[in-house]
């Protein structure tokens, strides 16, 4: 168990998620062991033993955002609520515990909410989560509220500036500083077409790899196939893209055998995909800014669709890649991406993330992803530069230092 711990640990410290030093985890082995940051470990082991599940991680975020986000909510509010898919397919909203309503006993309040929910921020503390039957469920949960809490706290800053005492240093901060360059830069891509099963699980499995390292993705999103005409490999449900050997389905490419059902939910889609551009390799990943970029919409004060991410039936565009609505699963992804994606090999997904496609290997479509990530967020900083004009970029902050 403990060597689960320390994985998973070293997993929030490269992914840049959470604070070095400042995580923990408790688990529920023969007894109750934790690891980590001593305040936060006890902590964990007081949820724990209040709840049936097998394990809690308690980590502060590396970025402010959660925190911002309960300060600059509503006294009443009890929860936030993220417009991005994840939250609304996995976590459904945010509990948030701000410090004066933690009471005398924190672990009895933090288990009282966590026993409804993945994952909870507690203001002063950061985000715990639990895991039902894993150390690693517990990971993904964590890592999720803070996908979707940068999120969000990016959606509603562009929407309404700052709000809050020192916000804007911590925001130069994170966009000067913090920022990952993005590129595909010193990455060994295979060239293609591949026809040898084993030749293809490779390269999927290290261009998987690729994603996560790149901070294309967050939690176990994501997911990636390569076409080779009679089978469509895929990766697994709910797999981590840096783990993939042994989580790859091949499937029948005509759909004919039920051997796809541990298969990606995005499986028609990407069958979609391959049938209608006629590519051999498609990688979809959440890169954050092309989430948040998804969501901006100049005609939504006019429109009257509530539910944008699945009901709007246009086709945006942010820079030259068409954004659209859709459902996952075999929902409207399936249909509304395949029409879109051909022309500029890459699509946006409301509130969702990138398709890209590669005519014969991954090289092409892992470079799109990368593309239209530093393009959404150069549009991001200009776009809060022109509404918010004494916190525009300053001239010496380049393209790569955003991007």
């Amino acid at each position: 168990m403990y060597d689960q711990i320390a994985k998973y640990t070293d997993k929030l410290i490269f992914d840049g998620s959470a604070c070095t030093g400042q995580i923990a985890f408790a688990a529920q082995d023969d007894t109750i062991i934790s690891a980590g940051e001593s305040i936060l470990a006890d902590l964990s082991e007081l949820v724990l033993i209040r709840l049936n599940c097998l394990a809690i991680v308690a980590a502060v975020p590396s970025l402010h955002f959660a925190d911002f986000l309960i300060q600059r909510a509503e006294s009443s509010e009890q929860e936030i609520v993220p417009r991005d898919t994840e939250t609304r397919t996995f976590l459904h909203d945010i509990p948030i515990i701000r410090r004066r309503d933690i009471g005398s006993d924190p672990a009895k309040t933090i288990a009282n909410l966590l026993a409804n929910r993945k994952g909870i921020v507690v203001e002063g503390i950061g985000i715990i989560a639990c895991g039902a039957l894993t150390v690693e469920q517990a990971y993904i949960n964590w890592s999720s509220v803070f996908h979707s809490t940068y999120i969000k706290y990016l959606e509603d800053l562009l929407e309404s500036g700052f709000k809050l005492p020192g916000e804007d240093e911590v925001f130069d901060s994170f966009r000067n500083e913090m920022l990952v360059p993005l590129s595909s830069d010193g990455l060994i891509f295979r060239r293609g077409p591949f026809l040898e099963r084993d030749e293809i699980l490779a390269e999927i499995a290290s261009v998987g790899s690729y994603t996560v390292q790149r901070r294309l993705v967050d939690s176990f999103f994501g997911n990636i196939s390569y076409s080779n005409g009679n089978l469509l490999y895929i990766s697994q449900t709910a797999s981590s893209l840096d783990a993939l050997h042994g989580c790859i389905d091949p499937v029948p490419f005509e759909n004919s055998s039920t051997v796809g059902i541990t298969a990606s939910s995005e499986l028609d889609a990407h069958r979609s995909i391959f049938e209608t551009t006629g590519c051999h390799a498609i990688l979809h990943g959440h890169p954050r800014f092309a989430v948040v970029m998804s969501m901006m919409c100049s005609e939504k004060e006019s429109c009257h669709i509530s539910d944008c991410w699945k009901d709007c039936s246009k086709v945006r565009y942010l820079g030259e890649t068409p954004v659209v609505a859709g459902e996952i699963g075999a929902g409207g992804i399936a249909k509304n991406v395949p029409p879109v994606i051909g022309k500029s090999g890459s699509a946006i997904v409301y509130g969702h993330g990138i398709f890209s496609v590669g005519m014969t290997d991954f090289r092409e479509a892992f470079q799109a992803l990368v593309d239209v990530e530093n393009w959404c967020r150069c549009e991001y900083f200009r776009l809060f530069a022109e509404k918010y004009p004494p916190h525009c970029l300053t001239p010496e902050v380049t393209f790569q230092q955003l991007s």
